[in-house]
């Protein structure tokens, strides 16, 4: 299964690279994990521990690429590190710790923070929580460039979004306690919780605006689509997550829309980490003539696969406007990537998060699960969006104060443009 926006992060509930912040970096541990696919991550209790990214579940189906590398590794100084540590530790030392995070470190040696080593429990739940049920407060986590912990995206209509959490803004204490040198899987630990309990934050926002959040966590199911009709002739699909479900309820939606005769439709991808890359190409196909280029992946430099629309294209030619923020990553971009190269849409919102890479997913003999970056996709128009994200055609914000008093001036936006 591939995915292309699905940042696999740890979602306490959202893609990375985010903004440095003022706060001085310290050590820290090697085995710190950030859970995510092509654009990131874990979808998990906070809620979600997803990444985004385009993931293919089984094997590598590029083989064997990094030939440099001998068949087997040497491993006679890890044993010596291994009896020194033994014989010299003043205290306990459990050797499934040890073994995990020999694993960790030798997936982290790759210098990738979207390749990843997830143990059987990380996997099963980030398995369950992909499906779009998990409980607490509805925010995906990831590292900033500093390493330290940062929501990468507030799922739409949950929790955190509601008490104005934004994507990039860095936690610096949860309950009271420092979150200074927390990895994203401790951090979502003691965020996650039975729905009804409370969970305070403490964060830091464009780094340096300080601010605390008291949320109540909840039990949340996410449908990846969500539609209806807006003043009875304007079609809005929400996509939050991009899953096996979501090309079938999108198409859906769009016989609605194409049944009740609106005469424009807004696609809103705000907040959505990402997914399963076949999932994004069907939503794209939608709007794009069957052949048309939705995306291609390449690997040092060498296209190897290329990725077509292929109908029915429900809504050709329909004025259509992608709703995008900080919090739209992989998949999001490929589809709103698509659909502005090919003149099929019209941008609005904020930059998105810029993730460019494409993860596999290596189901392991244990249970574990090895997440690893195989290529990096290219839009249509030849650009990798990686680190950059993609700009709106139409910039619009929307402010915390907005998203508290239940205001969407991104959404009033979009109405307008069409009904011009």
């Amino acid at each position: 299964m591939v995915t292309s926006d699905f940042h696999f992060f740890r979602v306490i509930g959202s893609s990375i690279l985010a903004q440095s912040t003022n706060i001085n970096k310290r050590p820290r541990g090697v085995s710190r994990g950030v859970v995510v696919l092509v654009a990131a991550f874990f979808i998990f209790a906070l809620g979600v521990s997803v990444g985004r990214g385009n993931i293919t579940f089984g094997q590598n189906r590029l083989g064997n690429v990094s030939k440099n590398l001998p068949n087997n590794l040497n491993y006679s100084e890890v044993e010596e590190l291994y009896d020194r540590l033994r014989q010299n530790f003043d205290g306990q030392l459990s050797e499934a710790e040890l073994i995990q995070g020999l694993k960790e470190g030798l997936v982290n040696a790759a210098g990738d923070k979207y390749t990843q080593y997830l143990s059987p429990e990380e996997a099963r739940e980030f398995d369950e929580e992909l499906n779009g049920t998990f409980s607490g407060v509805g925010a995906r986590l990831t590292t900033d460039e500093n390493d330290m912990v940062m929501i990468e995206t507030p799922l739409a209509g949950y929790p955190a979004e509601k008490a104005g959490l934004r994507a990039r803004d860095v936690i610096v204490e949860i309950n009271g306690e420092s979150a200074y040198d927390l990895s994203v899987n401790d951090a979502v630990e003691k965020i996650r919780g039975e729905a009804g309990t409370k969970v305070k934050l403490k964060v830091i926002r464009d780094s340096k605006e300080q601010l605390d959040f008291e949320i109540t966590r909840a039990t949340i199911t996410i449908p990846s689509v969500e539609s209806r009709i807006l003043d009875g002739d304007t079609g809005y699909m929400q996509v939050s997550r991009f899953d096996e479900t979501t090309g079938e309820l999108a198409r859906k939606a769009a016989q609605d829309f194409k049944n009740a005769r609106v005469k424009g439709v807004i696609l809103d991808l705000r907040n959505n980490p990402g997914g399963l890359l076949d999932a994004a190409v069907s939503l794209s196909g939608i709007w794009l003539s069957d052949g048309k280029t939705v995306l291609q992946e390449k690997r040092d430099g060498v296209t190897i696969k290329t990725y077509d629309s292929n109908g029915p294209a429900t809504l050709q030619g329909m004025p259509t406007v992608v709703l995008i923020n900080e919090g739209s990553a992989s998949a999001s971009e490929i589809t709103a990537g698509a659909l502005k190269d090919s003149n099929a849409a019209t941008l609005l919102g904020e930059k998105s998060f810029g993730k460019g890479s494409v993860q596999t997913l290596e189901k392991l003999p244990n249970g574990g699960v090895l997440k690893v970056t195989i290529a990096r996709w290219f839009r249509p128009n030849g650009k990798n969006i990686d680190k950059e994200g993609i700009e709106p055609d139409k910039k619009v914000s929307r402010s915390i104060e907005d998203i508290q008093e239940g205001r969407d001036p991104q959404k009033d936006a979009a109405l307008d443009f069409l009904r011009k």
